[in-house]
């Protein structure tokens, strides 16, 4: 399955975050709900209520800079990010976005690459 969300890092947060609404958080909050609408969107396109996140292989599609060349771009395309966010930050966002309980998680095969379009995140039970 592939959502058609821009992934986005798991902040640490803060009692203060309830008020103070750092960018970060913002950020955060946005996605989760972009994450969550998109699946109750692809679960009733396929009649389907319920996937098993526990055991997944996941990939994140970070989008490249605007600033990038087109032949920086075109070099990067499909390659490993290599840069921040650290790929165990996505995948605390993606627990925490679709799972009540993330310690039932028993295995995971995550990827992080660069797209020359938008962002995106595939997943597939395993």
């Amino acid at each position: 399955m592939i959502l058609e969300v821009t992934p986005c890092s798991k902040p640490r947060m803060t009692r203060a975050d309830k008020w103070k609404k750092r960018p970060s958080v913002l950020k955060f909050f946005a996605f989760r709900d972009a994450v969550r609408q998109e699946l109750k969107r692809l679960f009733a396109l396929q009649n389907n209520h319920y996937m098993d996140f526990r055991s997944i292989e996941i990939a994140f599609y970070i989008p490249m800079p605007k600033s990038w060349s087109k032949k920086k771009k075109a070099e990067y395309d499909g390659k490993p990010h290599e840069q921040r966010p650290d790929l165990d930050n996505l995948i605390k966002a993606w627990n925490d976005c679709v799972l009540a309980e993330d310690s039932t998680v028993w295995r995971i095969h995550a990827t992080k690459l660069w797209t020359s379009g938008p962002g995106s995140i595939q997943v597939k039970a395993i």
